[in-house]
């Protein structure tokens, strides 16, 4: 981490604990990704200008850290709070400006010699993954476009569909079965009910008035027809052929509108 050197020559007075040496690395990697300090605090002091340095009285409080940065050009504000719970120290890290907020949990262990405090070529282990976990769980979320992070990407129904005749018709998954629908010209789609009673299909021989699809009386046949079947004869659910036409009073042609020819010839 070139520049961290000198950086910890400057602060090494005030480093007393391996968790102090953590926010120094912490803090010159956010001055590598464009970043300059402000100050301590979550509000702003007066006077205050852009660093590389660590300001004054950073390590005052061993158990909360908290750091203001801002980018260099001003796009981007960070207010930095660095928690420490037992072995670990956990980064939360804000956006003032869009109130987002990212967070990162590291192991102190896994970073800070704490035995070789004076020895900046051993202090720092894992220099890499640090950097990575920086990266990409507190430099990249924040630094996504306002608006795209978390969006729910949008459906729009498509009400205006193009009723072309020639479009394919979409594709049925894998393992749907496709509903059966038989051409009416088709000469194969006769008998098809017959064939497939549960299909749903059409061109049944068996003539069934009751299933036909045209309005019909109210007729029970297993409760029996009177004059023409006793109760009983037509088993429950039974699909029925009548041999004569339901109902009373139906309407149909006059016998005598179609006499044969020759009717009024008494010798036929």
């Amino acid at each position: 981490m070139a520049g961290l050197e000198p950086l910890y020559a400057w602060a090494r007075p005030a480093i007393s604990g391996p968790q102090d040496a953590l926010v120094c690395g912490i803090h010159w990697e956010l001055i590598r990704q464009g970043y300059r300090c402000l100050g301590t605090g979550d509000q702003p002091g007066p006077d205050e200008r852009k660093s590389e340095l660590l300001p004054a009285g950073w390590e005052a409080n061993k158990e909360v850290y908290t750091l203001r940065y801002k980018s260099t050009d001003d796009a981007h504000e960070l207010l930095l709070k660095a928690i420490m719970v037992e072995d670990s120290m956990i980064l939360n890290v804000m956006d003032p400006s869009t109130q987002k907020v990212a967070d990162v949990t590291l192991a102190v262990a896994n970073y800070i010699n704490p035995e070789y405090l004076d020895d900046f070529h051993k202090v720092y282990k894992n220099t890499e993954e640090l950097r990575t976990k920086l990266a990409s769980g507190i430099i990249a979320p924040l630094r996504s476009p306002a608006g795209k992070a978390g969006k729910e990407p949008e459906f729009k129904e498509d009400v205006h569909r193009d009723e072309n005749p020639r479009r394919l018709p979409p594709r049925q998954p894998m393992g749907a079965r496709a509903p059966f629908r038989p051409s009416p010209l088709s000469p194969f789609a006769v008998g098809g009910e017959d064939l497939d009673p549960f299909g749903g299909r059409s061109g049944g021989m068996i003539v069934d008035p009751l299933h036909s699809g045209i309005p019909q009386p109210v007729i029970d046949p297993s409760s029996g027809i009177p004059g023409r079947l006793p109760p009983g004869a037509v088993p429950p659910g039974a699909r029925f052929d009548p041999f004569s036409p339901l109902g009373v009073g139906r309407p149909g042609p006059d016998p005598d509108h179609l006499p044969p020819p020759g009717y009024d010839d008494m010798f036929m």
